[in-house]
Parts: C-alpha cells; sequence; structure tokens
C-alpha cells in the first residue's frame, strides 16, 4: 500500500505540473538577481523560483486528487446516502473522506501499477527521457478518465477551449478533459443519490401520511421513520450493496 501511495503521489504532481502550464502561458522572467546582505548568482535566482513552485504544485495536490480520481463519484454519492438516512452527521465526514479514499486507492490501484510499469521504473532506469515518462504516465491516467466521461461533456470543453479536434482520445490535453471528467462523474453521483433516495423517501411518505391521519402533526415524522430507513438498510445489507455498486461502476 505505501508503494501505491507514492505512485500516486508522483503521478498527481506529475498531471499538475502540466495542467497548469497548459492553462497558463509562460511569463517573462526579468533579469533580477536576488540577495540578502550581496549579490547572488542568476542560478541561485532560479533555483529559488523552482523551490516556490514545486511547494505551489505540493500544496494543490489533493485538489488535482479530486479531479483525476474515482474520490469525487465516491465521496458524493456516500454524503447522499447519509442525508438520506437522515442521520445528520452519522457517518462523520472523517469517515466518509477516509472511507472514499481508500476506496479510490482500491479502484485506481491497477492504473498506478500501469504507470509504475510503463513510465516510473523505465525513468528511474535512464530507460527514457522525463517528457516520454510524463506521456507514458498520464496515457493509462487518461484512458481512465476517458471511459467515465461522457462524449457530451468532453466536447464542451474541447469546444470552450477552441482546441483542434483530436484525431484520437488520447490526444485530448488535460485543461479539457480534466473538468469534462469532473463534471461528468458529478452527474453520474446524483445519478446513484437519486436511487438511493427513492425507497427512504417512500417511507418518509408512509409515515407523515399515518401521523397526519391520527392529527400527530406535532411529532416530527424524521423520528419516527429514521428506526425504520436504518432497519431495512441493514436488512437489506446497505453497505454491501452500495460499496459493491459503485466499486463495479468503474469497471
Amino acid at each position: 500500500m505505501h508503494r501505491r501511495h507514492v505512485i500516486l503521489g508522483i503521478t498527481i504532481i506529475l498531471i499538475l505540473i502540466h495542467t497548469l502550464t497548459a492553462f497558463a502561458e509562460p511569463l517573462p522572467i526579468p533579469n533580477v538577481s536576488l540577495s540578502i546582505g550581496g549579490n547572488a548568482e542568476p542560478g541561485k535566482a532560479s533555483t529559488v523560483i523552482q523551490l516556490l513552485f514545486i511547494l505551489t504544485v505540493l500544496s494543490l495536490a489533493p485538489a488535482i486528487l479530486l479531479m483525476v480520481t474515482s474520490f469525487t463519484r465516491l465521496v458524493v454519492v456516500l454524503s447522499l446516502l447519509r442525508h438520506a438516512l437522515g442521520t445528520q452527521t452519522m457517518p462523520p465526514n472523517q469517515i466518509i473522506i477516509g472511507l472514499s479514499l481508500f476506496l479510490t486507492f482500491f479502484i485506481m490501484a491497477p492504473v498506478w501499477e500501469k504507470v509504475n510499469t510503463e513510465a516510473l521504473k523505465p525513468y528511474y532506469e535512464d530507460k527514457i527521457t522525463g517528457e516520454e515518462a510524463f506521456t507514458l504516465a498520464t496515457a493509462p491516467v487518461k484512458n481512465f478518465m476517458l471511459k467515465q466521461t461522457r462524449e457530451k461533456d468532453l466536447a464542451l470543453f474541447v469546444k470552450i477551449s477552441k482546441e483542434k479536434r483530436p484525431e484520437k482520445p488520447l490526444d485530448i490535453s488535460l485543461s479539457a478533459l480534466i473538468p469534462a471528467f469532473v463534471i461528468s462523474e458529478l452527474k453520474t453521483a446524483f445519478q446513484i443519490g437519486f436511487l438511493i433516495f427513492m425507497p427512504f423517501f417512500i417511507i418518509d411518505i408512509v409515515v407523515s401520511s399515518i401521523l397526519l391521519s391520527m392529527g400527530m402533526m406535532m411529532l416530527p415524522p424524521i423520528m419516527i421513520s429514521l428506526p425504520f430507513k436504518l432497519l431495512l438498510f441493514v436488512l437489506v445489507d446497505g453497505w454491501y450493496l452500495i460499496i459493491g455498486s459503485l466499486v463495479q461502476s468503474f469497471h
């Protein structure tokens, strides 16, 4: 698991660097020297700038984790499940995020293995250059995102970016593919959430109708329906069904 985490981190940093450079044109850097109490060499100034850029990339790495993996769909569906049950803050946010994170590692494991085998290992062995390693590393990640992205969403961002129509899917830039993948994941997550809400919504309607017919309007329906919803969820083995369906939805 530790090895997969390292591969995940390296890949995320590479993708983020490429995405940032795709969104922004390179800015001219004035020929100035940074010095404290004396003149500094140009090489040292360049090193400081590179260090600042790397620190910025590392601070944005968690955001890229949300955008290029299965995490978005998982955390949204589990949050909607909690609201459907009406348990307020149970399970806590830490549990939902932690479960989503470990499920993300499980689902993305084949992708990271390909990245490690096809890109990182040859690069560490000096068999390929850095640019070739990046191209090989992003190919499995792009394949994963393309399988989960709707053509309509992808066409939208390609049109907005005014990019030349790619000859093949892998030629699509990350700056267009990532937002298309995110909104596709959000739509899929809301569709799954709607299906999860329906049985619990029916229980709420039945309980509310019974209470109104009995004239018990002062009693909150959620207090009566919550035990029945929990009982239904336990009887059908809800966690097994939902987690199994979520993981299989990526295959």
